[in-house]
Parts: structure tokens; C-alpha cells; sequence
């Protein structure tokens, strides 16, 4: 049952990148690069699935 839950919070991840993003695009107190580089660190989703994969605890 663990797995299942990291695994789901691991395939929602692309869902909260679109979010983050829309809300980049609407915000006018950062700059261009701090938007460019918060959609670039969004997009990291590998981490979290070789972290749940490799069987490292996330609870």
C-alpha cells in the first residue's frame, strides 16, 4: 500500500509542474531568470521515481 502512495504522489508530479507554471506565468514580482530557473527545477521528476524505485522510504 506504501508504494502505491509514493508512486501516485511520483505520477501527480507532472500535474503540479503545469500548475507551478501557470502560476510563473501570472506572477510579476520575480524576474525572467528566477521564472526560468523555477520551471527548470520543477521539472526534476526523476528524482522522486528513483527515490520510490531504488526503495528508499518516503515516510
Amino acid at each position: 500500500m506504501k508504494k502505491i502512495v509514493e508512486l501516485l504522489l511520483c505520477i501527480l508530479h507532472p500535474l503540479a509542474v503545469v500548475l507551478m507554471w501557470i502560476n510563473l506565468a501570472s506572477r510579476r514580482d520575480l524576474s525572467g531568470f528566477s521564472k526560468l530557473a523555477w520551471a527548470i527545477f520543477g521539472l526534476i521528476p526523476l528524482v522522486p521515481f528513483l527515490y520510490v524505485l531504488t526503495g528508499g522510504d518516503l515516510f
